[in-house]
């Protein structure tokens, strides 16, 4: 699948979403790799918020988190998510669903090490969703850390982790006039089976 294409007539759920990330890339004002996760809580409520994509092959999409957050607790509780990327400057939307993996302490670490070392410290400093007393409890956090590594490199945290959602459902949303949007979803069962795909209404 390229660029200029029809893009009902791909077969590779994975290509197409590497060609509309990267025309995201051109035409997106800021972050084209942002995704809403929605996840579900301990009584059955959803719950979904916007992080950003860090890595996308064959195998799923990977996004890194603290793992004692909201939604680290609600994936070891319950590891499926839906993830959604909307670029609103090309008229696109791709939707995913699947269970969720680990991504490996190795991926994690090589990852991490190229963060900003002040978000690596804040990786260390905050409680991720945990009630915070006041801005002053969080810098003074921030500060501790930054005086225990002073000098030296920032290692990752145990809890901050790298989420790999494996898709059993890809949909592509293109908008069209007059709301006669085009539709594909791509479906398999297991995720060593072929993908089948079906055009929806819209």
């Amino acid at each position: 699948m390229t660029e200029g294409q029809d893009f009902t007539a791909a077969e590779d759920p994975f290509a197409l979403f590497q060609v509309w990330l990267k025309e995201a890339e051109k035409s997106e004002p800021s972050d084209p790799e942002a995704m809403a996760v929605a996840t579900v809580d301990s009584a059955g409520m959803p719950d979904v918020r916007t992080v950003l994509l860090k890595g996308a092959d064959e195998r799923g999409f990977v996004f890194y988190t603290n793992s004692e957050s909201a939604k680290g607790e609600e994936l070891a509780a319950n590891p499926k998510a839906a993830l959604l990327f909307h670029w609103k400057s090309l008229g696109r939307q791709i939707r995913i669903r699947g269970a969720v993996e680990p991504a490996t302490a190795a991926e994690a670490d090589a990852y991490f090490a190229t963060r900003h070392p002040q978000s690596r410290i804040g990786a260390w400093a905050s409680q991720q969703s945990r009630p915070l007393e006041n801005r002053a409890a969080l810098e003074a956090a921030v500060a501790t850390y930054a005086a225990k590594f002073d000098g030296n490199d920032v290692p990752r945290p145990d809890h901050w982790r790298g989420y790999r959602v494996c898709p059993s459902q890809i949909e592509f949303w293109q908008n069209g006039d007059y709301r006669l949007h085009d539709r594909i979803v791509f479906r398999r069962d297991t995720l060593d089976a072929s993908w089948t795909k079906t055009r929806l209404n819209p």
